[in-house]
Formats: C-alpha cells, structure tokens, sequence
C-alpha cells in the first residue's frame, strides 16, 4: 500500500463572494510541484489553467503509458517516445450525472531500431497496460485505446 498527497490550496480575490464573482483559480501542490488550476471556461474558470477535468484525462493517459513502457520492457521491447493526444467526454451517465464518460487514448509509439511488433502484439501490450493501470482501474470511466 502507498499513500498519495496533493495540497489544493484556493483564496478568495474579491471582497463579495457570489457564484458569478467567486474566483475559481487555485494551485495543486505536489511534492515536486505546482501546478495552477481552475474550473473549466463554462464555468467561470481560467482557461490558462489546468482543471479537474483535463487533469483526470492526463492522469489516465500518464497511467496507461507508464504502465505501457513498463509492459514493453518486461517484454524486451525498446520504443524511443510515445505521445497521447487522449480526449474524455463530459456527458450526463446512466444516473443522469455529468461525469467523464469515456476517454480515448490514441497513443502513437515509435519503437526503436530494429524492433518490430505486430499488430495483434501492439494490441496485447495495450490491453496488459490497461489492465495494470492504477487510475483506470480506479474509475468507472471507460477507455478506450486507438493505436
């Protein structure tokens, strides 16, 4: 077992606080880091910061490609850089709640000289990753992988 931490530290910037004045920027401290965040634009955030939801998407995305380099290693298999363009979907779920619904990950992978995998293989790697990936297996969101 481990235990994970984030500090998410917000001050309010106006002297009145109402749902169209209140703030929404704050800051989510890491050990290593300081990453600024907000809501999303449709809710009166700062489009310049990371929010909830695009943070959720990079989590997953981070996750499956971690766990995917680590698959690839075990099976003594050199890729040289891997890049994700993922996409969630914000929607209303079964119960009519706005969640993340789905996220695609479309990862593009460049192996390293003289490495060759085949399809059938690349898919077997993605579905192990998928299966080991701490954050996937930690929501209800579907993922999908487009390789």
């Amino acid at each position: 077992m481990s235990e994970h931490r984030a500090i998410i530290d917000w001050r309010r910037s106006s002297a009145d606080f109402t749902y169209l004045t209140y703030n929404r920027a704050h800051d989510w401290q890491f050990n290593a880091a300081t990453v600024p965040a907000s809501a999303t634009k449709e809710y009166r955030g700062d489009e310049n910061r990371v929010n909830p939801e695009e943070a959720l998407v990079a989590a997953l995305s981070s996750c499956h490609m971690l766990t995917f380099l680590a698959v690839a290693a075990k099976r003594k298999l050199s890729l040289d850089s891997y890049r994700d363009e993922a996409v969630g979907v914000l929607e209303k779920n079964a119960e009519g709640k706005l969640a993340i619904t789905r996220v695609t990950l479309r990862p593009k992978i460049v192996w390293s000289a003289g490495v060759t995998v085949s399809p059938e293989d690349l898919a077997k790697i993605h579905h192990d990753a998928h299966a080991g990936c701490f954050i996937a297996n930690s929501v209800k969101t579907e993922v999908t992988v487009e390789a």
